[in-house]
């Protein structure tokens, strides 16, 4: 049996939280019997090419390194990206049959051609969803109405849906897709990649911050501001930061920092591998989790959260969307309310001045990375979902 993970919507083997989904899914997968194949299918200019990464293959269909300045071959490249693929199909459920494709798409056309390849390969197509489907459809009335046409679109031609949190079930169930199509998965962490057995990657305690360097969404202004409250109170505690954002973002970060005089108590990571994150994280002395409180955190679940939780180090996050059916404050991490920079500021120094309580309670926090979050326990759900179906 082989499930196909195909969209437009991630990148692999590196990435962002879309691409760790795809990951935990894939592994989960292959521990339960199962081949598991993705199909990165953006017309990305990139140098990864197709691979296999443990027992996971991957491929690019479009496969192109450098954009052609000619239009008409621009178009035969994305057409010979759909020929690529439906002949890749076709090898694979020659080999071992497609029991299910999994489709991850930010355009409809991808979506089409999922459920076109699961008529033809008389396979089950479902939805991923682990984000609000009208997010980036709030422009104006057009927009929202295109954004509405797309969802009945492909909430119809699926047979099934994973949604990452209580609030997308619901809101589907009120368009009108029957519970019996929809399936809750949260957020999903592999823990084995988050253990000790590589050297600390800087030599002094630090807290650690790593997503979206937004102000607006990912509120990581609150995050600065916080630390230069209590940087005082701890001199030898550092902020180290990383992740994507614009230039003009990260200026703006950078003016910040220099607002607030902690330019040699933070540091801004550049570009770095998942690996090289992966490090990062496990030896912060605090992990930090701050976004906004918006269409797009009551929607969602921060996949950053569960790896946070799988280090066994104390995590301090605020506490939008779903986070607290979860978590408990106090009990397996610490929450404080979005926005607040003073109540974060408390909180990460009550962490640090009760720093041996603080990581009996992470103990409790990773202990979700072998249930409820654990990749294997959600993979096994699936599976048995699919032969409902």
């Amino acid at each position: 049996m082989t499930i196909v993970i195909f969209g437009d919507n991630f990148t692999f083997p590196e990435g962002d939280a879309s691409t760790n989904r795809v990951y935990t899914y894939a592994k989960g997968f292959i521990e339960n019997g199962i081949e598991v194949h993705v199909i990165c299918f953006e017309n990305e200019y990139n140098s990864s090419g197709d691979g296999l990464i443990n027992e996971i293959h991957y491929y690019h269909p479009f496969g192109q390194r450098k954009r052609s300045k000619y239009f008409v071959i621009r178009r035969l490249q994305k057409f010979k990206k759909y020929l690529k693929t439906l002949i890749l199909l076709r090898r694979i459920n020659k080999s071992d049959k497609i029991i299910t494709i999994i489709v991850y798409a930010m355009n409809l056309s991808t979506h089409l051609f999922a459920w076109y390849l699961s008529r033809i390969y008389g396979t089950k197509l479902i939805k991923e969803c682990s984000e609000h489907p009208l997010n980036h459809y709030q422009k104006n009335v057009l927009k929202k109405g295109q954004g509405l046409i797309k969802l009945n679109i492909e909430s119809r031609l699926c047979d099934g849906i994973f949604c990452i949190s209580r609030f997308l079930v619901d809101f589907f169930k009120v368009h009108g897709i029957p519970q019996r199509k929809l399936f809750l998965i949260p957020s999903t962490v592999d823990p084995g990649r988050f253990t000790q057995n590589e050297e600390k990657p800087i030599p002094y305690s630090y807290i650690g911050y790593f997503g979206g360097l937004t102000f607006k969404r990912d509120n990581i202004d609150i995050l600065i501001m916080a630390f230069a409250m209590i940087t005082s109170k701890h001199p030898d505690l550092n902020l180290v930061v990383g992740g994507f954002c614009s230039k003009n973002e990260r200026k703006q970060l950078e003016n910040l920092i220099l607002k607030y005089k902690i330019s040699l108590k933070v540091v801004l990571l550049k570009y770095l591998t998942r690996q090289e994150i992966i490090r990062y994280i496990i030896h912060s002395d605090i992990l930090v989790m701050v976004r906004g409180n918006d269409m797009e955190s009551q929607a969602s679940f921060p996949c950053k959260l569960t790896e946070y939780l799988a280090t066994s180090k104390p995590v301090v996050t605020v506490n939008v969307g779903e986070i607290s059916d979860y978590l408990t404050d106090g009990v397996n991490s610490f929450l404080v309310e979005p926005g607040d920079c003073n109540g974060l500021a408390e909180k990460l120094d009550y962490v640090l001045n009760n720093y041996e309580l603080a990581l009996e309670i992470a103990q409790r926090g990773k202990q979700l990375t072998s249930t409820i979050f654990n990749y294997n326990f959600q993979a096994k759900r699936i599976i048995q979902f699919i032969e409902t179906l």
